[in-house]
């Protein structure tokens, strides 16, 4: 009996040491493979084609850098995407839809299959050799690209809104680097990936794409599988690679479902997320502008709890010894500027500049149709529907937002009465400057007289207010459908129109000096009459 106890008991430890070594094993997949120069843009590593040494390789936490030969070894879980971080002075291949092809995808077992929008295919077993192609191209440290804001179309008729609307207009694209979409690419059917991404093809710029909250698996228990769509279309949702002086990073930031109430989401990160761009900036110059793109606004402008707080303090606290920074998001149909300040948690004497950017789908396509048949769509805070190009000189950076439809220079939107009443103090002029803040000068004058200031308002957009309310006055159903209830925005300033002036016509200008000192003119004209 005592040996028969013996021999169970040294089974029972044979058997653990067993599943132990096995666990260590799995636990620990190297992956590994060459960052390489692809002479031919073949994309693979042909024999003759060297290896790139210095460049950073990640498995979306941990961050490996190539040896002299241009290898890397990296640790890899059964559900991993490997991606090189592009250093500066070298582009990625790109597939038919101009997608950047920086990462390759490990789940053996693919994405779970009950998904309703399906996710990525059984990648089997772990190549020998995971290599990333490169080509060495000229880099200037002055340089431009695109963003926009939620595209989100829910259906085929609304992607071709985009395409035309806002896709078509952009006609000029050699001194454009590249583009990137802050997520939201399309409203809750990820089937619409692939004709949102060929609509954007059209640009023939390669295209960096954020995941959104209307991007995700829904029906799904954890935040880990929320993403299986946007990872087959896409690649990794967390990411990073460099461009002349400036270091980008793009994150997930949504939150699915909230763990506090088990639906909805929320904005964060994850520690594995923090640990990345821990891992990240280790090897990025503190000399570079160091930009970050994400869905969901680091604060909603009215107070709303959008984001985990101490995640955001746990961001800020990673970013504290690179003095140069910004950050992008979209997510709220609006636009304004948000700056962080010490009490804000920031850890810098520089306020953190964070910009929430206007989306290409303005108010969700809603709104009168125009001459194409293309709904008007202004947002609730009365920003015209557009885009905007980042241009960058070295670690510094300017911001132009371009609304669609209308030239360059249009940067304020006046609203004054067709005619006004001699002598009365009721009229106002009131100027929606889409990229203001409270932080910019805004004056006006009237025909010739000197300039004034006017005085920053939080309100709603009056044309805003009036287009709304079309819906409701009107005698025949409008084209389109009916925009939503206005909100207060972030960049409207007012004053009283001059009440001593003869009967007449007279022109009014408004002229706003933005953060980066430029200045920008609109005006408009009304009329005077003395009355009865």
């Amino acid at each position: 009996m005592k040996n028969i106890y013996l021999i169970y008991i040294k089974y029972l430890v044979f058997l653990v040491a067993f599943f132990l070594i096995s666990y260590s094993l799995h636990a620990q997949t190297i992956a590994t493979g060459y960052v390489y120069h692809d002479k031919n843009e073949n994309g693979k590593k042909d024999r003759s084609e060297k290896g790139i040494s210095g460049v950073s390789v990640s498995n979306g936490v941990q961050v490996v850098q190539t040896d002299g030969q241009g290898k890397y070894s990296v640790p890899v879980e059964e559900d991993n995407i490997i991606f090189v971080i592009k250093p500066e002075n070298y582009r990625l291949p790109v597939n038919d839809k101009y997608l950047p092809q920086f990462y390759y995808i490990h789940k053996p077992q693919g994405s779970p299959s009950n998904l309703k929008y399906k996710g990525v295919a059984p990648t089997g077993p772990l190549p020998k050799s995971v290599d990333f192609a490169l080509i060495p191209q000229r880099e200037n440290d002055e340089f431009t690209h695109l963003v926009f804001g939620d595209p989100q179309p829910y259906n085929l008729r609304e992607v071709d809104y985009f395409s035309k609307g806002i896709v078509a207009e952009i006609t000029d694209t050699d001194n454009i680097a590249f583009g990137l979409s802050l997520g939201d690419l399309v409203g809750n059917n990820p089937d619409l990936f692939q004709p949102y991404a060929k609509a954007i093809s059209q640009l023939r710029l390669p295209w960096f794409n954020v995941i959104g909250n209307h991007d995700i698996n829904f029906d799904v228990e954890v935040d880990s599988l929320s993403d299986e769509a946007f990872e087959a279309n896409f690649g990794p949702t967390n990411y990073a690679f460099n461009y002349g002086k400036v270091h980008f990073i793009i994150l997930d930031n949504i939150i699915y479902p909230n763990p506090k109430t088990g639906k909805g989401y929320i904005g964060g990160f994850q520690d594995s997320q923090l640990e990345f761009i821990k891992n990240n900036l280790q090897y990025v110059s503190k000399d570079k502008l160091v930009v970050v793109a994400f869905h969901i606004p680091l604060r909603d402008r009215l107070g709303r709890p959008l984001y985990r707080v101490e995640d955001r303090e746990r961001f800020f606290e990673l970013l504290a010894p690179f003095p140069h920074t910004l950050s992008l998001s979209a997510h709220t149909h609006v636009q304004y500027q948000d700056f962080f300040d010490k009490e804000a948690g920031w850890q810098q004497d520089k306020p953190h500049h964070h910009y929430n950017v206007g989306t290409t789908s303005g108010d969700w396509y809603s709104g009168e149709l125009d001459d194409q048949g293309i709904p008007i769509s202004t947002m609730r805070d009365g920003t015209p529907k557009g885009y905007a190009y980042i241009n960058y000189t070295g670690n510094q950076y300017t911001i132009d937002y371009k609304v669609a439809g209308k030239p360059a220079d249009y940067q304020i939107k006046i609203h004054i009465p067709h005619v006004a009443q001699q002598k009365s103090n009721l009229y106002k002029i009131v100027a929606n400057f889409f990229m203001g803040s409270s932080k910019d000068e805004v004056m006006y004058r009237v025909g010739d007289s000197k300039w004034r200031p006017m005085k920053f308002v939080e309100q709603p957009d009056p044309g805003n207010i009036w287009d709304f309310h079309k819906w409701d006055f009107s005698e025949e159903l409008l084209n389109g459908r009916k925009p939503k209830v206005p909100d207060s925005a972030l960049h409207i300033w007012e004053a009283s129109l001059p009440t001593n002036l003869e009967e007449g016509e007279y022109t009014v200008e408004v002229k706003a000096t933005d953060m980066y000192g430029r200045v920008h003119i609109g005006k408009s004209s009304y009329r005077i009459e003395a009355g009865k």
